[in-house]
């Protein structure tokens, strides 16, 4: 179970371009930059649990690979879709509800670092985690 883990953000690669082409305002994107992000990944087969805490927010998420389920980002977007594994790849397509846009996230674990990745609107960031305690 590659993911499992404790994994903290580290750094961004274009991640403010990304949060301002998704329409999320300049204080929030500046805030959301340097939330200190941990995502917890723990897996059991085909089914997930994902606790999600930073300086804004502490979410859990329970989901099984394949179906759909609700999800609001950190600013209130609200998000319909799902996780698949693509081999050694979590691939998630999700629907924005506002406007029925698609966001893609893609998570690798590569060394020891869990990199996130997004594409919106022909926008790609991504969010490199170090794994800890």
């Amino acid at each position: 179970m590659t993911f499992n883990g404790t994994w903290k953000v580290d750094r961004n690669d274009n991640y403010e371009k990304f949060m301002e082409k998704m329409g999320i305002n300049m204080v929030k994107r500046k805030l959301a930059a340097h939330d200190g992000l941990k995502i917890t990944i723990q897996q059991n087969g085909d089914k997930f649990h994902v606790k999600e805490s930073s300086n804004f927010r502490t979410l859990e998420i329970d989901f099984t690979l394949g179906v759909n389920f609700e999800y609001s980002l950190a600013d209130g977007t609200e998000l319909s879709g799902s996780w698949a594994m693509e081999g050694d790849m979590m691939k998630g397509t999700f629907t924005r509800k506002d406007n029925g846009n698609l966001l893609t996230t893609t998570r690798t674990v590569q060394n020891d670092e869990l990199i996130q990745s997004y594409s919106y609107e022909g926008v790609d960031a991504k969010r490199i985690f170090k794994k800890s305690d």
